[in-house]
């Protein structure tokens, strides 16, 4: 996450806890740059009937579940368990307004997040390691995960911003449905760590508006390493999945207040020694995707969970190293970088001047 919890929490109590949130039904939804009214994805897969065919699609992977690279064919709905420790049943650590995501996410009245419990890929960096390694939550049916969504909504988020989703894609399916037919109307957006198959991918197309993934490394010995499901088949997994995201979705689509409303937003975290490999990044996003996509380059990593263990990310990033990334995307010809990346690349030149 570009904000966690524990950092967005300390604010709100460091200003009195002044946060205000102006309630935003259906009848108030965002209308496109061109003033025409805007219609979620999923609405219009419902109108077209085939909204609970693909529920009951994705549902029927619980019995042997291949949700993720990994395809572990456990059967969820016998109560087995797979790497991700996830039961057939969502648990769910927290919903709330989040205002450390991307500005576009953020808007003035927050991102409707909700964070789901367990991980299917376990960096040994994680900043929610309590949430992703530990599963740290309550179960919920797929009915409370809708009125989850409702709240949000009815709080004034922009909109349902789904952390983790991956290995609990068919209850979020299903909850979106229910949700939906309550009066749901807010873009859903699935904040992935790139750790997906591109055919589970495929099953969101026409239901998911805008695609929030991760592409954390482009060589796979690093995640091999570093991440506790040993994936050397992460850039290749993500790549695949994040071409399918942006066929489905396209570039970043945003109202008339720059609120996101469609389209693909890709992240990545700049790294000690260059282990993400950014300057391969970029390029391939600029060769592979578009020049104009939303890029997040973040420069937020520090030393979490057991990255101190491994001494070639026991330390953070220094400024040098996130101008360089900085430098690498704009030689790539990237012109949609996140506004707040460009903010940190100014002060850290300031710094450097001074």
């Amino acid at each position: 996450m570009v904000m966690t919890r524990r950092g967005f929490m300390g604010g709100v109590l460091a200003t009195g806890g002044a946060v205000a949130l102006r309630a935003c039904g259906p009848s108030e939804t965002v209308a496109g740059e061109d003033g025409t009214p805007w219609r979620p994805a999923y609405l219009k897969l419902e109108e077209a009937g085939g909204f609970a065919e693909r529920v009951e699609q994705a549902q029927e992977v619980f019995e042997a579940c291949e949700l993720c690279p990994r395809r572990c064919a456990v059967n969820r709905r016998a109560g087995r368990r797979g790497f991700c420790r996830a039961s057939a049943t969502v648990t769910v650590h927290s919903h709330s307004p989040h205002f450390g995501e991307e500005l576009p996410l953020v808007g003035r009245r927050g991102s409707g997040t909700i964070f789901f419990s367990h991980c299917n890929l376990r960096c040994v960096f994680c900043q929610n390691w309590p949430i992703a390694h530990e599963g740290r939550g309550r179960e919920v049916t797929d009915e409370q995960l809708a009125d989850m969504m409702l709240d949000l909504q009815r709080i004034g988020c922009h909109n349902i911003n789904l952390v983790t989703p991956t290995h609990v894609m068919p209850n979020i399916l299903a909850a979106t449905r229910i949700a939906m037919r309550k009066g749901l109307r807010l873009p859903l957006c699935y904040n992935t760590s790139g750790y997906e198959r591109v055919e589970m991918v495929r099953l969101l197309d026409g239901i998911v508006d805008i695609y929030l993934p991760d592409l954390k490394f482009m060589d796979g010995a690093h995640p091999a390493r570093l991440s506790d499901a040993r994936a050397d088949d992460y850039p290749e997994m993500a790549k695949r999945a994040i071409i399918e995201m942006r066929r489905q979705v396209g570039d970043l689509v945003t109202d008339r207040d720059g609120i996101a409303l469609r389209g693909l937003m890709v992240r990545h975290l700049v790294m000690p020694n260059r282990l993400a490999g950014t300057r391969e990044f970029v390029r391939w996003v600029a060769e592979n995707l578009s020049p104009r996509t939303y890029v997040n380059i973040m420069a937020q990593y520090r030393v979490e969970h057991r990255a101190f263990e491994h001494p070639p990310i026991a330390r953070a990033i220094t400024p040098q190293e996130f101008l360089e990334a900085m430098d690498w995307a704009e030689a790539a010809g990237l012109t949609n970088l996140d506004r707040r990346s460009l903010a940190q690349r100014d002060i850290y030149r300031r710094r450097l001047r001074g």
